[in-house]
């Protein structure tokens, strides 16, 4: 990972800090239902107003494509973010002109300001040079703390890291080091654990991980696909049958490259998809017509549990089975509690992330035990399929 300028490098008494962060939070009945992401910023929020700068907020909401779309305005978002700074947030009406140059005159050292969604131009996504140049005119120095939108190459996460002195604030100084710690640098033996529901959304995490690591463990709906590819019955679980060769080339491919590759050996069964459905735990070879794979038994918790005891770096993307219906998410819970106990004891550093990833850990009570939790979802999984970031990449020294 190329080296980038911090929070410490900088100097900003007296000057106009931009900073790029991720408010586009989840939102139900006007009200902000989830501030993980809002928590994750107050660090470098706090400092930048301690160190004398003022703040301008960058952010998008939604999917407004260019256009002004009331429903998808910030000006919500500043309420709820001021009530967890515990100090006023200025709501600007646009992001960039009169409205940001007089909103910042007015403004004194330390204040934060929040402009409106950067979306609502079209120049944000397009990375429009004009645009970026616009955005950057309101200030001295650029902050990048929203590693989570740093996979897209926008004007407010990509081209103004080039018309600005460059930074990463806090949050992405935190993502940035638990990656390279994770797979860059790793303390070794490293596992990976990859599930979901289907291998055709991680074809390349697959390909890239089986070079990266010793241990793949793969779960949920997507180790169906590797079962078939093995010449097991999955009966009706979810299974991607026109995948088996695909799957058959990354067994082959893990083997190559002295990658082990750890699949189910004891399932869940159930005949209905459903909370509370009747169900019963067997070897994988043992699967009926009418039976549906939903989560691992007991028997493969305890080989997994065992295989981590050996373990020095888990990176987790994707849940062991359908953890949102009980009690199919025992096995993730259980796997989730093991990571917990070994984390706690210093023997393993343990990286999570994804939207599913996030929601398993949060329902088995480990959230905060876990070495790093990142929140960024597609920025992450592109992290680990091992695509450059336009976002990150932007603010190499």
């Amino acid at each position: 990972m190329a080296e980038f300028r911090t929070l410490d490098d900088l100097e900003a008494n007296g000057r106009t800090v931009i900073a790029r962060v991720d408010l586009n939070v989840p939102v139900e009945d006007g009200n902000i239902s989830d501030f993980t992401r809002i928590d994750r910023i107050l660090p470098t929020l706090n400092e930048l107003s301690q160190k004398g700068a003022k703040v301008l907020l960058l952010s998008h909401f939604g999917r407004p494509k260019g256009k002004v779309v009331p429903d998808m305005s910030l000006r919500p978002i500043a309420d709820g973010l001021a009530a967890h700074l515990k100090r006023p947030v200025t709501f600007i009406d646009d992001c960039i002109g009169d409205s940001v140059t007089n909103a910042l005159a007015r403004a004194e050292a330390g204040d934060i300001l929040l402009a409106e969604n950067v979306r609502f131009h079209a120049g944000e996504e397009k990375n429009d040079a004009a645009f970026a140049k616009a955005l950057a005119a309101a200030g001295d120095i650029y902050v990048n703390d929203a590693f989570s939108c740093s996979h897209r190459a926008h004007a407010s996460t990509e081209a103004i890291a080039h018309i600005l002195p460059a930074y990463a604030g806090r949050n992405m100084e935190a993502e940035l080091t638990a990656l390279a710690q994770a797979l860059e640098k790793p303390a070794r033996p490293v596992m990976a654990i990859v599930g979901g529901a289907k291998i055709s959304s991680k074809l390349d995490l697959l390909f890239n991980l089986i070079e990266k690591v010793d241990v793949l463990l793969i779960g949920g709906g997507m180790a169906n696909t590797f079962l078939n590819a093995r010449g097991v019955n999955v009966g009706a679980s979810l299974c991607e049958h026109d995948l088996a060769e695909t799957a058959s080339q990354i067994l082959e491919k893990a083997e190559k490259v002295g990658c082990e590759i750890l699949l189910p050996d004891h399932v869940v069964l159930a005949k209905e998809f459903k909370a509370g459905a009747a169900n019963r735990a067997a070897p994988v070879g043992e699967v009926a017509a009418d039976e549906m794979i939903l989560d691992v038994a007991p028997q493969s918790v305890a080989a997994i549990t065992s295989r981590l005891a050996g373990i020095k770096t888990l990176i987790w993307n994707g849940p062991l089975g359908a953890f949102e219906i009980d009690p199919f998410g025992d096995g993730t819970f259980a796997v989730a509690r093991e990571v917990e106990r070994l984390t706690k004891a210093g023997s393993l550093i343990s990286v999570a992330g994804g939207g599913d990833t996030v929601s398993a850990l949060a329902r088995a009570g480990v959230t905060d035990s876990l070495t790093y939790i990142s929140t960024a979802g597609g920025a992450f999984l592109e992290w680990m399929e091992g695509k450059t970031l336009p976002g990150v990449a932007a603010l190499a020294r």
